[in-house]
């Protein structure tokens, strides 16, 4: 939940090109897609790893409320 730092950003960047056109690589993350280029940070390498990543790639958002959320709720009640 914090941007990645220089080597953190470089070892995606590593498995990104690494897969890229050749295998599947499968990515969850709890922040939203639009907030990825400034997490990823340093512009360029961001750039670089979202385009490979957005190619060919298929994109599933999950928009029902997290089941944690739901377990508090459910707690409270019962409570």
């Amino acid at each position: 939940l914090t941007a990645f730092d220089d080597p953190a950003r470089n070892a995606l960047m590593d498995i990104v090109e690494q897969k890229y056109d050749k295998t599947s690589i499968i990515i969850a993350a709890q922040i939203p897609v639009k907030n990825w280029h400034e997490t990823i940070g340093e512009g360029t390498i961001a750039d670089a790893i979202l385009d490979r990543m957005v190619h060919s790639s298929h994109r599933i958002e999950l928009t029902v409320e997290s089941m944690r959320k739901n377990k508090m709720k459910k707690t409270q009640i019962n409570s």
